[in-house]
């Protein structure tokens, strides 16, 4: 059975930065599209961003296109998600997911794993 696991997530002011991990086990990891999810009390889970198996197609929401950054480093089995400028409407818990095949998508119906998620505030 695949498992993420993330980390990173915390309490940050308005303007500051936070990096979130998700840790992939197995050889599953390298076949698989990465992306980052978030969600906040009430509503459905929205995209963030996504990585394809290479790490050289990404794919980012409006909302965080210019102050996020998805990577990812096969050696250790690791995506990441730096989160720059954060502002309060950040705040949420974040998701890893993953999918087969090398199609990115912002569907969260379209990723089969998923991370028990990371709580990410952001302080005005």
């Amino acid at each position: 059975q695949a498992q993420l696991v993330e980390s990173g997530g915390g309490l940050v002011q308005a303007g500051g930065s936070l990096s979130l991990s998700c840790a992939a086990s197995g050889s599953f990891f390298t076949i698989h599209v990465m992306a980052w999810f978030r969600r906040t009390p009430g509503t459905v889970r929205e995209f963030v961003a996504a990585i394809g198996w290479t790490g050289s197609s990404t794919d980012y929401a409006d909302s965080v296109k210019g102050r996020f950054t998805i990577s990812r480093d096969s050696a250790k089995n690791t995506v990441y998600l730096q989160m720059n400028s954060l502002k309060p409407e950040d705040t949420a818990v974040y998701y890893c997911a993953a999918r087969w095949g090398s199609t990115l998508s912002r569907r969260p119906d379209a990723y089969a794993y998923w991370g028990q998620g990371t709580q990410v505030t952001v302080s005005s």
